[in-house]
């Protein structure tokens, strides 16, 4: 593979499980960092639920982008990420499974729908990387979501 870039940020200890990070530009606020009880104060998203987040951004993200090449524009796009704790062979916790469920804001012509479908998911960095280790479902609705 070849390198196409990098970047580096800092994690530093507050208290306890409770953690900083610092990113690599000035214009991004630091995210706090936390772990559920009874190891942390449950007081931040833990890495799990940021790793969540990552995923669910970058599928969003990719299929906006996808539908804006083909001239539409999307507002009000909403996904859901439900993510499956389980336990290894030796009991320790992983993520197991990540289901994606993507509802864009409104209607979407069915040529830039079918070609989306097709290679949106092949353009998030995040969910590919991750493929390789944790099973990843996506589905994508025509339909708003509820509430």
């Amino acid at each position: 593979m070849e390198l196409a870039g990098e970047f580096t940020l800092q994690v530093e200890q507050v208290d306890g499980f409770d953690f900083r990070v610092r990113f690599d530009k000035e214009q991004y606020p630091e995210l706090r960092m936390d772990e559920p009880a009874p190891l942390g104060l449950d007081a931040a998203p833990n890495p799990a639920r940021i790793l969540a987040a990552a995923i669910g951004d970058c599928l969003s993200a990719s299929l906006v982008f996808c539908l804006k090449r083909r001239g539409v524009v999307v507002s009000g796009l909403r996904s859901e990420v439900q993510v499956q704790l389980v336990r290894n062979e030796n009991k320790r916790l992983r993520v197991g499974k990540v289901e994606v469920s993507i509802h864009p804001g409104g209607p979407i012509p069915d040529e830039a729908w079918e070609a989306c479908l097709k290679t949106f998911e092949d353009f998030c960095v995040v969910t590919q990387s991750v493929r390789e280790g944790i099973d990843v479902e996506v589905s994508v609705s025509r339909q708003p979501a509820a509430g």
